[in-house]
């Protein structure tokens, strides 16, 4: 029997195996620690590391809180159509961002995103830009912690907040020792951790319910019950009504492809920093481009051992028949069950003893790989954007560095006060898309617009970034529960579908509002937009020239066909 308190019934074995990764983890950071002698080494890897490394440790990074708890939770709560957030909402962004805006960050040998809007649109843009990517991700890391730490809490029976201390500081000490290579390296382990963790989960669950088709018939007789969508849109990845929130097909699909396909998911992959900083670290524009690519091709398949168990789950675990059914059960790890336990019951439920320890470690690895990434990407738009260039300019470059270690530590400390938001939301996706749509989204209009559009003024790109916020804020405001019990319900919009809009309108207002004050305020001259402006920029400056020499499968555009190719044939079977 699980302690008392506790979810899960763990064992010593269980123990042994979490105890072996961490004591990996940490030698990892500690390994790294002796490759850290300047701010590069330490916020940038030194520029060193090899396409593959990257590319891995690219899609490690996302595979957190979002990826593992977030997509179970959808996938238990809404069923395939979840799989939008990868096969329409992920990859057609990073396979954009590896052949087109890559070369622009890597070629201008920028440190981070903000310092590539400083260049562009100068400082009004950049100060903005820094400052809501910092809180975005001080905001998101508490969602990642906050998990981690309801992981301890299952396992141990601990208080929350002991667990989140505890959590915090394992990730603290690997990433103030050795950096965004500690981070990178620990990624690539912490990658390979999940899918061996994860797989059997999906595989056991399967078996239990008689394979795919008994999954199928179990779904189809427990749909419709209490707030249960009904058993085509669960079973079917498209219109997608189950999870866009919109009774209409056709509204649906617009809501998908133009709100999560288009301005939400463009909007994270290609300019969120917490990405874009892991092929940054790469050792050549080639490799640069190549991240994202590589890390498309595990990025397709991660449904199947995400929503699939979500899927499984909500038919196979009790508990979560009964909320799904319109119930509300005790337990769970705020003592309620929520969509966001899916994983842990159905753990506790399928896995024997060795194998729960395995799945238990993985559950950690992912949040921690997320967690470490949005930190990673703090500290160094903190030290570079905010404080090196607001606050204490022209210091050595070891005092930058000494910067970067007390904003890691300072922003472990600020998660764990954040992550008592992402407690008040009973699926964590939907708390995610709201700050994606209040941060990225408009971030990517700006980013767009300006780099494609040279007539597109310094004045326009403050502007449309802080009209495109507020814009996002107003309608998750005036939406049914994207502001949980602060929202108003003025726009009959709830769930993911309130997070697609918000995200939409940000969109349309930043770029309406950039071109006209583009139009009556002066351009910056057509000279000084070179590697900022795509027309501006000779196409040299824009590829290896040693990529030519290479086989056709280690080449940038090959690849980011084959991996399109794939993920239209996933939407298609689908």
């Amino acid at each position: 029997m699980p302690l008392s308190g506790t979810i899960i019934d763990a064992h010593p074995v269980d123990y042994l195996i979490l105890a072996t990764y961490f004591v990996f983890v940490l030698g990892i950071g500690w390994l790294a620690r002796r490759q850290v002698s300047d701010s590069v080494d330490f916020f940038l890897s030194g520029r060193s590391l090899p396409a593959w490394v990257t590319g891995l440790a690219f899609i490690s990074a996302n595979l957190g809180a979002v990826e593992i708890m977030g997509m179970s939770a959808s996938g238990a709560e809404f069923g395939l159509p979840t799989v939008h957030y990868f096969w329409v909402g992920a990859i057609p962004a990073m396979l954009f961002l590896g052949v087109v805006m890559m070369p622009f960050y890597y070629g201008s040998k920028v440190r981070s995103v903000p310092e590539f809007m400083l260049r562009r649109f100068g400082p009004g843009a950049h100060l903005v830009n820094a400052l809501s990517f910092a809180l975005a991700q001080l905001l998101i890391a508490g969602v990642n912690l906050f998990l981690l730490g309801t992981i301890i809490r299952a396992l141990l029976g601990w208080p929350l907040w002991v667990a989140l201390l505890v959590a915090a500081a394992v990730v603290l000490s690997y990433i103030t020792l050795g950096g965004l290579s500690a981070a990178i390296y620990n990624e690539v382990l912490q990658f390979f951790v999940i899918v061996a963790a994860l797989g059997p989960l999906t595989l056991l669950g399967l078996h239990r319910v008689g394979g795919w088709e008994g999954l199928t018939e179990k779904i189809t007789a427990a749909a419709g019950k209490g707030g249960a969508p009904p058993a085509d849109q669960q079973l079917n990845s498209w219109p997608g009504q189950s999870l866009s929130g919109f009774d209409s097909p056709i509204l649906s699909v617009i809501g998908i492809v133009f709100g999560l396909g288009f301005v939400l998911s463009f909007g994270y992959w290609t300019t969120n920093f917490v990405e874009v900083q892991r092929a940054m670290a790469s050792d050549s524009i080639s490799s640069a481009r190549k991240t994202p690519i590589i890390g498309a091709f595990p990025k397709m398949f991660v449904p199947f051992i995400t929503i699939v168990p979500g899927m499984i789950g909500a038919v196979l675990v009790s508990e979560l028949a009964d909320l799904k059914a319109g119930g509300t059960p005790s337990g769970g790890t705020g003592g309620e069950i929520t969509y966001n336990d899916t994983l842990l019951y159905l753990m506790r439920d399928v896995l024997p003893n060795g194998l729960l320890g395995l799945a238990i470690t993985g559950l950690l690895a992912a949040f921690m790989a997320g967690m470490a990434a949005n930190i990673s990407a703090f500290n160094t738009v903190f030290s570079y954007d905010l404080w090196g260039d607001y606050i204490v300019k022209g210091r050595a470059d070891g005092y930058y560095l000494m910067v970067g270690r007390v904003a890691t530590v300072g922003a472990t400390i600020i998660a764990i006060f954040t992550a008592g938001l992402a407690s008040n939301y009973s699926n964590i996706m939907s708390y995610l898309q709201v700050l994606f749509g209040f941060f990225n989204a408009p971030l990517f209009a700006t980013f767009i617009l300006g780099m494609f559009w040279k007539r597109m003024t310094a004045t326009a790109g403050w502007v449309g970034l802080v009209a495109g916020t507020l814009s996002a804020v107003l309608v998750a405001y005036l939406s049914e529960d994207a502001f949980g019990s602060l929202s108003t319900g003025a726009i009959p919009v709830s769930g993911q579908g309130a997070a697609f809009l918000a995200a939409s309108v940000a969109f349309v207002v930043d770029v309406t509002l950039s071109i006209v004050v583009s139009l009556v305020t002066e351009p910056k001259p057509a000279g000084s937009l070179k590697g900022l402006v795509y027309s501006e920029t000779p196409r040299e400056d824009l590829v290896d020239p040693n990529e030519s020499r290479f086989p056709w499968y280690r080449r940038t555009i090959p690849l980011a066909v084959i991996a399109l190719v794939m993920t239209i044939a996933l939407n298609i079977a689908f």
